[in-house]
């Protein structure tokens, strides 16, 4: 995005405009930095309807700023008819109508890398907690079970397990480097063969979930990959199968994960992504097999 390099000459010379939708509270803390150099107009701090706000607000701001949790629509589009650029603070691009913005001569930035060695972490530690059951563990303590019920039921090692990376991307590759050092055995799916891996490929996902313990979700959503992971998919990982996704929560057939999980056809998820955010499904609240996290990137 362009910077002003120069301060208002006046206190009365007006401030580039922002429009600041659905960012999460930790940015917020950069206004301070930038307040000299730019407005922030945030719909979320008005009682105004979102439509109304921009309208009143907003009709001459040339940038904005979302989340990854902020749809930014045709609808929305076309209340902000002097918007030239936008920046999401999140690497997936599946929450902003790109045809629409095209249409617009509108130009779209995207975060790139920056997070992918933190949901790369992520991912890894979402796979040792189900797996060594750490939560489930933590609640069976604070919750005065141990005295009761005596000892918790043992977890299971990590150790030269056959791990499925669904995107070799930079966050795929992330996660694969961090499983190398556990002495995990690496295979991927991805659109096309990665000349830069030695790692396994597999050109269909259902062959990747069935020579998997363990399949870990990175890839981008699109129309090709939503619902991608389905039922078929979840039976071949199978029973002893571990799921995480670290991706989008589309990409996975919710309603058959659930399903599956509460049928213990597969053995456990670590979830930070779901299909209708901030929704999470009331039956994998029970599940001491399940780690959930809210949206991180």
């Amino acid at each position: 995005m362009a910077v002003p390099t120069q301060k208002p000459s006046s206190p009365h010379q007006k401030l580039e405009q922002i429009v600041i939708l659905g960012l999460p509270s930790f940015l917020k803390r950069q206004d301070k930095e930038f307040s000299s150099k730019f407005q922030f107009l945030s719909p979320s701090e008005s009682n105004l309807p979102l439509d109304q706000f921009l309208e009143a607000e907003a009709q001459n701001t040339q940038a904005a700023v979302c989340s990854a949790g902020f749809k930014i629509s045709a609808e929305v589009l076309h209340h902000l008819p002097s918007l030239r650029l936008i920046v999401t603070v999140s690497a997936g691009l599946n929450h902003i109508d790109l045809s629409e913005c095209r249409k617009r001569g509108i130009s779209v930035a995207n975060a790139g890398n920056i997070y992918s060695a933190d949901v790369a972490d992520l991912a890894v530690g979402m796979i040792i907690d189900v797996m060594r059951k750490i939560s489930a563990g933590n609640r069976f303590v604070k919750t005065g079970l141990w005295p009761k019920q005596g000892n918790f039921p043992l977890g299971s090692k990590l150790g030269g397990k056959q791990v499925g990376i669904v995107g070799l991307g930079s966050i795929g590759v992330e996660v694969a480097k961090r499983l190398e050092a556990f002495g995990c055995k690496i295979s991927y799916y991805s659109r096309k063969k990665k000349h830069f891996s030695s790692y396994t490929f597999h050109s269909n996902i259902h062959d990747l979930a069935f020579a998997s313990d363990i399949l870990v979700i990175c890839c981008a959503l699109t129309e090709q990959t939503r619902h991608m992971i389905n039922r078929e998919v979840l039976l071949a990982l199978g029973k002893e199968g571990l799921i995480v996704n670290v991706a989008r929560g589309a990409v996975i057939d919710e309603k058959e994960l659930v399903r599956c999980l509460v049928q213990q056809k597969i053995a456990g998820a670590g979830l930070d992504v779901f299909e209708h955010e901030p929704h999470v499904p009331r039956e994998l609240f029970g599940l001491d097999n399940v780690v959930v996290s809210p949206l991180l990137s």
